[in-house]
């Protein structure tokens, strides 16, 4: 899985103009960024909740006072997509980026759509132009994406390096560990492999895909009680996944 698309409130937009509150009073620049904010920030935290109407509400409020504000166009991008509703959901981050093209957090989120749709060459573009800004807050994470998105696309160099560039900002990316281990199994590098396996296994709980790893590259070290565990726990935790139906094809006589 990707890094989640829903991330913390938007920053507020700074706007030149006034607008007119229902009593017909023009309001001040300062309380009309202050109301824009409030509502991309409420539209947000309803979404985490999935209250989608609550959601839009806020976007549509936001969007009143001001209909290019970034926050609510990628807000609302977000609502669409859970929605299901793809055309609009990308006329909304396209919206977004053209009101903003230096948000990063519209341009990750954009990304992160376009390889859900399996349109990965654009979506490693999108990544890699966030991955250049040195002051995104989720830059980690973008990174995790980048070399997903990289994989995908048969760039293994670069992904192995942005994986890596991924945890040492961020120690805690325990998904990069995996993604590495399994880079450097496909490249024979087996000591290596288990290394990155063991360092994922160190800070978060087994994966289909991690145990199925495991238990390959316990198979090349010949460890067979530890091959019989990782069996055992793919088995009880995982029994039908399809790292479970790969392990069942790899035994059959």
């Amino acid at each position: 899985m990707l890094v989640k698309i829903i991330l913390s409130a938007i920053m507020a937009v700074f706007l030149s103009a006034c607008v007119t509150n229902t009593t017909g009073k023009a309001l001040p620049t300062a309380d009309k960024a202050k109301s824009i904010s409030s509502h991309v920030q409420l539209g947000m935290g309803y979404l985490r909740k999935r209250n989608l109407e609550l959601a839009r509400n806020h976007f549509d409020k936001a969007l009143k006072l001001n209909p290019t504000v970034a926050g609510a166009l990628n807000g609302r991008a977000l609502m669409y997509q859970l929605e299901g509703e793809v055309d609009l959901a990308e006329e909304n981050f396209l919206a977004a980026l053209a009101s903003e093209p230096e948000s990063s957090q519209s341009r990750n989120n954009y990304g992160i759509f376009l390889y859900r749709q399996k349109r990965y060459g654009e979506a490693y573009e999108a990544f890699e132009r966030v991955s250049r800004d040195l002051q995104y807050g989720a830059r980690a994470g973008a990174m995790l994406n980048l070399g997903r998105a990289a994989q995908k696309v048969n760039r293994i160099e670069r992904a192995e390096a942005v994986f890596k560039q991924a945890v040492a900002l961020d120690p805690r990316l325990n998904q990069a560990f995996v993604e590495l281990a399994d880079i450097k199994f496909n490249q024979k590098e087996y000591a290596e492999s288990k290394h990155y396996l063991d360092r994922f296994a160190r800070g978060t709980k087994p994966t289909a895909r991690s145990l199925w790893l495991g238990i390959r590259i316990e198979a090349i070290f010949d460890n067979k009680d530890k091959m019989a565990s990782h069996v055992i726990a793919l088995k009880n935790l995982f029994p039908y996944s399809k790292e479970y139906l790969e392990y069942q094809d790899s035994v059959k006589p």
